[in-house]
């Protein structure tokens, strides 16, 4: 009787997923990941997450392993070989030009590679002996639901999920012939300290020993970190005859002095809900989450990639958790300091995460980001003050938990325009949203900092002009002397440019005159790019682009800025062509993963719809694990780059979403676009309730390689404009005008506008 209760149970369970897929529009059962075993590499493993927790779930050992990690496990130890009473940008200045660079790499490479911290650390692992449930016989992530479902093939299944809107995770056994264990396993903080090469392991953290605390259905494991830091993971469970379900949960406290609800109470407020209960809430969420947009396209593998991204994007971000870091919630379970720290990369890591939330219409995950970068405004103040000595505001290119700067290649972990880049997503939010309290308390005030600072530390040149003393572009060159440039490269030069223009525009829209006609001015001081006349954008004056780099830092003001565009005329269109020509012709030996995700977005924006689906199809196919992480380096080993290691980070994943995005709708200028970028044979491509510039939500079907229909929200207002995306006549359901192919409509706040192909 139990086993067909237990039947029909999953039963309903699927079922009630499928439908809900169905009605939604979420993902359908071929975006699932679905394998024959259990992955036996933490970075091939399932993942699940709620921007706070996450977790992964593979086989190790023979036992069935839960890798659980918490956003904010972090050690903030103060960096060693930081201190900005003693080095300046001034000084590291003076060595540069006075050719004795290995000194500033001395005081500053030296302990980075060093030391362990600050990193961010894992939580624990919960495992099960499953070997008496035999041979598996499926894994699934579901992407609609947010679960995964692990089934045997003597009938033994395991479901679990991590709570969407709560700091908990479930996981529960049915049809089990006998009791299973559950076991808690701490990180490997007491193990050997001996490096393997490029590596450092847990124990170099000097941890003391935690505790674990075995109960009858229960164990708690408290851990102390550096200085205060303490964290607690706490798992329950029931054994009811064949079935086992448990409940977990981590907390975290940075000091004494903190208020934090212990894991032990967080779990025992949410037992009494039971699974069912909640994940009816769960599902409650992911459904939301789901119906805020979505896309069909012809292409099965980008289809699914597409989706898997979006999963793996609400699964890490959240309006009131830390932003997204290099691993987000699936810190590396390895025994090891995870890859790069783990840290908050903002050379472009950070902003690549968040920029298919402006089109795929999740700006208030997007907002978690902005809010961080906001609260911690007095710290990257008080580093500009002391690293830079002007005042106005920039922000370390690494950064801890707290913004602090962790230092790494000084060309990017200080660089001089990162805030900028970082202003840009302040800016996105408010074009994409048209919320004036955040432009007036947020974008302007962030923007106007920033222009400030760039004030305070150009430089004049031989023409009379603005420069910056010696300007970088990220990671060119790498760590060298030669990374540091006597003219402002390109890339600083897209940043600044487009600093001083938006901090304009924000200022005109608040009405503040006198202040748009400030930076208007300062604007004009600085100079053109470096464009070659055959090659395109250079890396800087003089310094062609002659090489294969991973970085596009060169290409800033084509993308993502918009300051070049087609739309722009032929000079710009040129400029473009050259350069995209030239960045074929050097190669992509040295390129990583998160490359060919940027090349999709460039191709798109130059509306060659096959090299975009080319470049993307690569990513999707050779640098991603068997779950979908990006794993940066060609795990095809077939040519694409030199690079075949296997660190696993985020920002290739949701750059390729974007990618993805920007083939299906484009707004950077200010005129809607709609299916811009397609492949000659996509015959057929739809999607709904993706954003755009001026806070339009649009959806639009292709038909017969037709636009048959598009459908406009105007949830604020104000002029719609629309490049004609018919072949013919059209109708519209509003009074229109046409200039230059382009249709143009007054809206009103809440006005749906609807646009159709006349047959």
């Amino acid at each position: 009787m139990k086993n067909k209760f237990l039947t029909i149970l999953l039963v309903s369970f699927l079922s009630t997923t499928a439908i809900i897929a169905r009605s939604q529009n979420m993902p359908s059962k071929q975006h699932n990941l679905v394998f024959d075993q259990l992955a036996e590499k933490w970075d091939e493993a399932v993942p699940l997450g709620n921007g706070m927790l996450g977790c992964l779930i593979w086989e190790k050992d023979g036992k069935l392993r839960m890798s659980l990690d918490r956003a904010d496990l972090w050690d903030l130890r103060p960096k060693e070989n930081i201190n900005f009473d003693e080095w300046k940008f001034n000084d590291v200045y003076k060595y540069w030009k006075s050719g004795d660079y290995q000194t500033v790499h001395k005081e500053f490479d030296r302990p980075s590679n060093d030391y362990a911290a600050p990193t961010k650390i894992p939580a624990a692992a919960l495992e099960f002996d499953v070997e008496k449930l035999g041979e598996v016989k499926q894994v699934t992530l579901d992407l609609a639901t947010a679960s995964s479902t692990v089934e045997w093939e003597n009938g033994a299944i395991l479901k679990t999920f991590i709570q969407a809107d709560q700091s908990i995770g479930w996981y529960r056994f049915e049809n089990i012939p006998e009791e299973l264990t559950t076991e808690l396993i701490a990180p490997d903080y007491q193990g050997e300290k001996e490096k393997e090469q490029g590596k450092q392991s847990l124990s170099q953290l000097g941890y003391p020993a935690g505790t674990i605390k075995n109960e009858a259905n229960s164990i708690t494991y408290q851990q102390k970190g550096w200085n205060e830091f303490t964290y607690e993971v706490h798992v329950e469970w029931q054994n009811k005859g064949k079935v086992l379900e448990g409940c977990w949960s981590i907390s975290s406290q940075k000091n004494h002095n903190q208020i934090s609800v212990p894991a032990t109470e967080l779990v025992l407020n949410e037992r009494s809900k039971g699974f069912d209960q909640s994940f009816k809430q769960h599902l409650a969420w992911w459904k939301n989450y789901w119906a805020q947009s979505s896309i069909t396209i012809p292409d099965p593998l980008l289809g699914k990639q597409y989706y898997l991204e979006m999963y793996k994007f609400g699964a890490a971000a959240r309006e009131n958790t830390p932003p997204i870091s290099l691993q987000a919630v699936w810190t590396a379970d390895n025994g090891q300091i995870p890859p790069w720290k783990g840290d908050f990369h903002h050379d472009l890591n950070t902003q690549l995460s968040y920029w298919p939330s402006y089109a795929g219409n999740q700006l208030q995950l997007e907002k978690g980001f902005v809010d961080w970068l906001w609260n911690n405004r007095d710290a990257f103040k008080k580093y500009t003050r002391d690293y830079f000595e002007v005042e106005g505001l920039n922000v370390p290119g690494v950064t801890t938990l707290d913004g602090e700067a962790m230092g790494g290649w000084i060309q990017y972990s200080m660089g001089q325009t990162v805030a900028a880049w970082l202003g840009h997503n302040f800016y996105q939010h408010w074009r994409y949203s048209m919320d004036r309290e955040f432009l007036e308390t947020r974008t302007y005030p962030w923007l106007k900092d920033v222009a400030t600072f760039f004030e305070n530390i150009a430089v004049t040149s031989e023409s009379g002009g603005h420069k910056l003393r010696m300007s970088s572009s990220p990671e060119i060159y790498n760590n060298s002397a030669k990374a540091w440039f006597p003219e402002t490269t390109n890339f600083d030069l897209a940043l600044i440019r487009w600093t001083f223009a938006k901090a304009r525009e924000c200022a005109l829209e608040l009405g503040l005159n006198e202040e748009a006609e400030k930076w208007k001015k300062e604007l004009e001081l600085w100079p053109d790019y470096a464009i070659d006349p055959e090659t395109g954008f250079m890396f800087a004056p003089d310094f062609p682009y002659d090489q294969s780099h991973r970085h596009f830092s060169h290409l800033m003001a084509f993308h993502p800025l918009g300051l070049v565009d087609i739309s722009n005329g032929e000079s710009d269109k040129t400029k473009i062509e050259n350069t995209l020509k030239n960045l074929a012709e050097q190669g992509s030996s040295a390129w990583v993963g998160y490359s060919f995700s940027w090349q999709g977005n460039l191709y798109a924006r130059a509306f060659d719809g096959e090299k975009a689906a080319e470049a993307l199809r690569t990513f999707a196919e050779c640098f991603c694990s068997k779950n979908s992480f990006h794993l940066n380096g060609d795990q095809c080993k077939a040519g694409h780059s030199n690079f075949t290691y296997r660190p696993f980070t985020l920002e290739g994943n949701f750059a390729f979403a974007s990618g993805i995005q920007e083939m299906l709708l484009q707004s950077h200028t200010g005129v809607i676009r709609v299916f811009p970028a397609l492949p000659a044979d996509w015959k057929t491509a739809s999607f709904t309730k993706l954003r755009a510039n001026g806070a339009f939500v649009v959806s639009a079907e292709l038909k017969d390689g037709r636009t048959d229909n598009v459908s406009i929200t105007s949830e604020k207002g104000g002029i719609l404009a629309i490049a004609n995306p018919f072949k013919g006549d059209f109708k519209v359901n509003r009074k229109y005008s046409v200039k230059d192919d382009i249709i143009y409509i007054n809206t009103k706040p809440g006005e749906n506008i609807q646009l159709t192909q006349k047959n």
